[in-house]
């Protein structure tokens, strides 16, 4: 495993990172989660991600953690907790803080984000968004200022609003999901240029898009549902193409793919299963891909820069035929609806 600094922080942390949404009642089960992230740590995987809005993720991993001495970098999230949550309310804040380190079995946080800052109506953090400003701002200077957290971040999933919430604050990380995989590229546009400029470690999240980019549905894409649009189906269509002639499972593509932009600290996967921990940092092991099949992802990705305004966030692949939108996309994909999705 390799390993780089986590922008302004200074912390090294694992290229790839374990995201927890998985480990948790969403998972296949305590005793399979155990054995997942134990293999993470084995294979020298320090970075792992929470948040409350994953179910009982931070329970589940604190229960798991509890007796490792290893080293690690724990993130979460503050939001969503307690319902009805309140994202101006600041005794509410720091009391789900509270409960992240009592859960996590942490005396420490060592990245505390803003879940879901951009997402338009998902939370309301800002009374001033011109600024970054709102009540959460002076909660997390509090727990900076008392060593209950290291360092802040940003998470969410658009760009253009994340990027003035990243030049409009103070902020150490961001954590960017759905939009830097292979098919999705448009973080590379705004997003990590500004994290770079403002020297912020980089976390990518959902680098399998929540599954679409898991494993091949060719039957699928050439079907084309309803919900999937001409040219995003030729842009698959595309992408598997460059697959086959180069003989790239396509995990070991999408996290390759990941290790290829220079400019970020580490990328999570979401695994249920030990066996998809090996299967991706075998991949992590084999380094950048080659240029010119990373030049013909790029133009593959640039068939569609950006997202139809009727395309489900979670590309429901997995059940096409069940899905109807535009609308929550969660519901047909089987994750949690409305909130903590990163």
């Amino acid at each position: 495993m390799k390993y780089r600094t986590l922008g302004k922080t200074g912390i090294n942390v694992s290229e790839i990172g374990l995201g927890g949404l998985f480990t948790s009642g969403l998972g296949p089960g305590f005793e399979e989660s155990k054995k997942a992230v134990f293999k993470a740590l084995d294979l020298g995987i320090n970075y792992i991600d929470t948040a409350p809005g994953y179910a009982d993720s931070e329970a589940t991993l604190g229960k798991i953690l509890r007796d490792v001495k290893t080293p690690l970098v724990i993130s979460t999230k503050v939001g969503g907790r307690p319902l009805p949550f309140d994202p101006q309310n600041a005794g509410q804040l720091k009391a789900s803080v509270e409960e992240s380190l009592k859960l996590l079995g942490r005396e420490v946080i060592d990245v505390l984000i803003i879940h879901e800052p951009d997402r338009p109506q998902q939370y309301a953090w800002w009374t001033d968004p011109a600024n970054a400003y709102g009540p959460v701002i002076d909660v997390l200077a509090d727990l900076k200022k008392s060593g209950k957290i290291l360092h802040t971040g940003l998470g969410g999933t658009t760009t253009t609003e994340m990027t003035h919430y990243m030049t409009a604050g103070d902020f150490d990380v961001v954590l960017t999901a759905f939009n830097c995989s292979p098919v999705f590229q448009e973080a590379r546009q705004e997003v990590i240029p500004t994290a770079v400029s403002q020297n912020m470690g980089v976390v990518l999240g959902s680098i399998l898009q929540q599954g679409a980019l898991g494993r091949r549905y060719d039957a699928v894409v050439n079907a084309k549902p309803a919900w999937l649009s001409k040219r995003r189906q030729q842009q698959f269509q595309t992408f598997y193409g460059i697959l086959d002639k180069h003989g790239l499972p396509i995990v070991e593509a999408c996290v390759r793919f990941a290790m290829s932009i220079q400019e970020i600290s580490t990328a999570l996967i979401g695994p249920k299963t030990a066996a998809q921990i090996e299967e991706s940092v075998t991949a992590t092991d084999k380094g950048p891909l080659p240029d010119d099949v990373l030049k013909e992802i790029v133009e593959m990705a640039s068939m569609l820069p950006g997202r139809p305004f009727e395309e489900p966030m979670i590309l429901p692949f997995n059940k096409p035929d069940t899905y109807w939108g535009p609308g929550l996309a969660n519901l047909a994909s089987g994750a949690p609806v409305g909130k903590g999705v990163l």
